[in-house]
């Protein structure tokens, strides 16, 4: 098994990044990172600058597990913005080749003003379905021309909403260069709250071989009178991490559980949990370019 990290300190620019930053992620205990690097465009940034993140990661003995697509909305029934959606991912994922990165984290968007991680009844419909299908599709040749996996992200909230909705639409996509980046915890409804475990089998039992990677990021239900279910740092919720991480290394032990949800203070402490419940499950954890074959 890989683990990585994302968010916390990782910067907005990759001209940002240096070995200080690397060797901190390193000490912590994790051999690769996400980055999603707002502030630099994938249309227009240079392929040098990617190049010396690229370098930069090779000294440092780190992978970039993953980067950005760029979280743009690939339901829509506006066909001028769908297309130009398209456009974006596929300049992501010639980005993401360029920095040498293994593969891109993508939601389909969502039909709301406020946010594309926010819900919206045309998000669920039949018509969000074909249109996500149709973008990814249309995405699959940038994604193995650059040598990037384009991995897709479910959440109640929008169109993938649940392991059945993903396999279903990676079925109809059909390419090994489309998969699904599983979160451990955007599927958990209420009723599983207290059973984590079950629902993370049942998920994995579902999408078998298109999960890739897996995001993992604690769960865990409020005392308020309203449901609220907070996500965040690992160790702090409900998430079943000996089960996710069992599943992980039995799928592959070549694939990375990157920590979500957590901040900079907080993965220290992450990076020695996930260790240990290695340790416990008998799960090698990989350096950076070790393989699980040694």
């Amino acid at each position: 098994m890989r683990f990585g990290m994302s968010g916390a300190y990782l910067p907005d620019d990759m001209n940002d990044l240096d070995a200080a930053t690397l060797r901190r992620a390193r000490a912590e205990g994790f051999s690769g990172i996400f980055t999603r690097f707002r502030a630099n465009d994938p249309h227009t940034t240079p392929r040098a600058q990617a190049e010396r993140v690229r370098s930069l990661l090779a000294d440092e003995n780190m992978r970039l597990f993953q980067v950005t697509g760029y979280w743009q909305n690939l339901i829509t029934s506006d066909e001028t913005a769908r297309a130009e959606s398209v456009r974006t991912l596929q300049a992501a994922l010639r980005l993401a080749g360029w920095l040498g990165a293994r593969g891109i984290d993508t939601g389909p968007g969502s039909m709301s003003a406020e946010g594309v991680w926010f819900p919206h009844p045309d998000n669920w419909t039949a018509a969000a379905r074909r249109q996500l299908v149709t973008s990814l599709k249309e995405c699959a040749s940038a994604a193995q021309d650059a040598g990037v996996l384009l991995c897709v992200e479910g959440h109640q909230l929008v169109t993938l909403a649940s392991a059945a909705i993903t396999a279903e639409i990676l079925d109809e996509v059909d390419s090994a260069w489309v998969k699904s980046d599983y979160d451990s915890a955007n599927w958990i409804a209420l009723h599983e709250i207290f059973d984590t475990g079950a629902a993370v089998e049942r998920h994995f039992n579902t999408l078998g071989q298109h999960i890739s990677s897996c995001h993992a990021k604690d769960i865990w239900v409020e005392n308020k009178l309203a449901v609220h279910l907070q996500d965040g740092t690992p160790g702090r919720g409900r998430m079943d991490f000996r089960t996710l991480f069992r599943r992980m290394e039995a799928l592959n032990p070549d694939y990375p559980a990157i920590v979500e949800g957590a901040p900079s203070e907080d993965m220290p402490e992450v990076g020695r949990l996930f260790h240990q419940i290695a340790a416990e499950l008998g799960i090698r954890v990989l350096d950076a370019h070790e393989s699980p074959g040694v």
